[in-house]
Formats: structure tokens, sequence, C-alpha cells
């Protein structure tokens, strides 16, 4: 039998982790140990991620629990939000605007494999989040998503395509057809 996917061949071409394995590892722990415990104060979680190369404008709180895959990779403008467990798998850059909410336990991944490669090469893009955007509780944005000023992703929506300004998302409810977009 012949399997499609060859998975020992994967080359992990067109992925550059934007930093040197040190710098990682030195995140990695730092994440670990400090940015992601609950006694660490919101001030130190930032002066960490930018003392990592991350940018981070005035006013922003996150909250213990947050992931960040790769603080270099990221921008953060002025008075945002970040919910406790919200896990930020930046693979590639993302981007995210002023006055924005991310909530509890959300997911923003920008990595994913191309289904079409035998050896599941990468297929990651980043992910913008415009001004005034609310990303709700358990939603998942996906790689290569523009997400709208003032757009509302409502808890456990998935969104695989751009969301327009003033949007709404809706997760899949009682009477609601799925992944529905209100504008």
């Amino acid at each position: 039998m012949t399997h499609f996917r060859r998975l020992a061949a994967f080359t992990g071409s067109g992925y550059d982790k934007g930093r040197g394995r040190i710098v990682q590892a030195l995140w990695i722990a730092a994440s670990s140990l400090v940015v992601e415990r609950i006694w660490c104060p919101p001030s130190v979680r930032v002066g960490v991620l930018r003392a990592f190369g991350a940018e981070i404008g005035e006013g922003v709180l996150i909250r213990q629990g947050v992931r960040v895959h790769w603080p270099w990779k990221l921008t953060i403008k002025d008075d945002v939000w970040i919910g406790v467990d919200a896990w930020l798998l930046n693979l590639e850059p993302i981007t995210i605007g002023r006055d924005v909410c991310i909530s509890q336990g959300a997911f923003l991944c920008t990595g994913s494999h191309d289904v079409n490669s035998r050896t599941f090469e990468f297929d990651n893009a980043p992910i913008r989040i415009g001004d005034g955007a609310w990303i709700a509780s358990r939603a998942t944005v996906l790689r290569g998503v523009t997400v709208g000023r003032d757009a509302v992703i409502g808890a456990t929506a998935l969104v695989v395509t751009d969301v327009p300004d003033g949007a709404r998302v809706l997760a899949p409810v009682a009477g609601v057809r799925p992944g529905r977009i209100e504008s």
C-alpha cells in the first residue's frame, strides 16, 4: 500500500524562525518560567516580551497563561487586553491593532501545512487584527486572516477567511448556521 505523505522527507523550507537557537531557547525558558505564570505581574510580562523583540504599545494587559511562540514576530498596539490562556502561535507575524480584546483561551495560529505537499511542507501566513476587534473566548483565527476594524469573532468561532470591518462571526449554536457572518 502506498501512502501519499512522506513525513520523513519534511524539510521545513520557507519558515524562518527569526532568531538563532540560543535566543529561541532563552525565550522558551523565560516564557515557561516567568511570562506564563500566575504570579508574574502583567507589567513584567510586557517587559519580558519587549526584551525579546515584541513591539508592544501602552496600556496593554496580558494575563497569565498567555503563550506567545516568537515575541519578535508580535506587534501589539495600545490598549489591548489578552485574556488568560490565549495562545498566539506566531510562526509568522501577528499584528494586533488598538483597543482589541482577545479573550480567554483564544487561539491565533499563523502556521499550517500544505495539504498537497507529499512532505507536508509549511504553508504559513501572517494574521492581522484590526482596531477595536474582539476575538471572544476560545475562538480560533487561522493563518492568513485579516480581522477587520470593530469586527467581533464570537466564542468558539473558527475563522479561515478575512472578516470585513464591523462584521460579526458567530459560532454554531442552536438555530444559527455554522460560521455565519452578520454585517
